[in-house]
């Protein structure tokens, strides 16, 4: 695992992020931490571990609140800046990036993927890889995050649980069918905002599973693109 210090400013404000290197990797992805853990949640580090045990360069990193030992996540242009520098960063760093690299996260980081995905059509990557869309708090169904969704204009694949108190498959559907080209679904039945089921024995399983689902839809959109 390598180290690298994304600078943010001129007066010296930088961002920590983690190269977690396949072998052989056939493209890179770029996971961004949810709003109430940063990348070394065990969340975070078990899945880049994995999927680049899998073939892919994994590249997290920490928002500038995370990194400042904060707790509040920061406002939404605080985030989408940070996340466009860190592309712009891993594009020139990582060899793998360079030629096909993909972008998303875990809750609010894959959701500041989508907006500065949707609003900078020349953004370089080749899909979203969204893991628990957060389409709405809980309990609150019509404070929808969706709007942008259309503009994105890229492949996407949701990663969502069916009972998922942020937005179920379900209520993600009517949006992803206004979306070109149109997002695929990886559903985890039975699966909570991070994909936990009832019985915690089958949760490697359930694991495994996801990790293999979003290595199988890069490999499908890197051949198609």
């Amino acid at each position: 695992m390598k180290t690298i210090k994304v600078p943010l400013d001129a007066a010296g404000a930088a961002v920590t992020a983690l190269l977690y290197e396949a072998d052989q990797p056939r493209a890179c992805l770029v996971l961004a931490h949810g709003a109430g853990a940063g990348q070394q949640s065990s969340f975070m580090v078990s899945f880049a571990r994995a999927l680049a045990a899998l073939s892919l360069d994994i590249v997290t990193f920490n928002f500038p609140y995370t990194e400042q030992g904060r707790r509040l996540p920061d406002k939404g242009p605080v985030l989408e800046s940070c996340y466009h520098t860190v592309i712009e960063t891993i594009r020139r760093d990582v060899t793998s990036a360079a030629r096909s690299l993909f972008a998303g996260g875990k809750s609010m980081g894959g959701r500041i993927a989508t907006h500065i995905a949707a609003a900078d059509p020349e953004l370089p990557v080749n899909g979203l890889v969204l893991l628990g869309y957060p389409l709405h708090p809980p309990g609150r169904p019509t404070d929808r995050r969706d709007r942008h969704l259309p503009a994105i204009k890229r492949p996407v694949l949701f990663v969502q649980g069916s009972r998922d108190t942020f937005g179920t498959p379900d209520e993600l559907s009517p949006v992803a069918a206004s979306m070109a080209p149109p997002p695929q679904f990886h559903v985890v039945d039975g699966g909570d905002h991070s994909f936990k089921v009832r019985k915690s024995a089958d949760q490697a399983r359930i694991y495994r599973s996801v990790q293999q689902a979003i290595v199988e839809w890069i490999d499908g959109v890197r051949v198609t693109s």
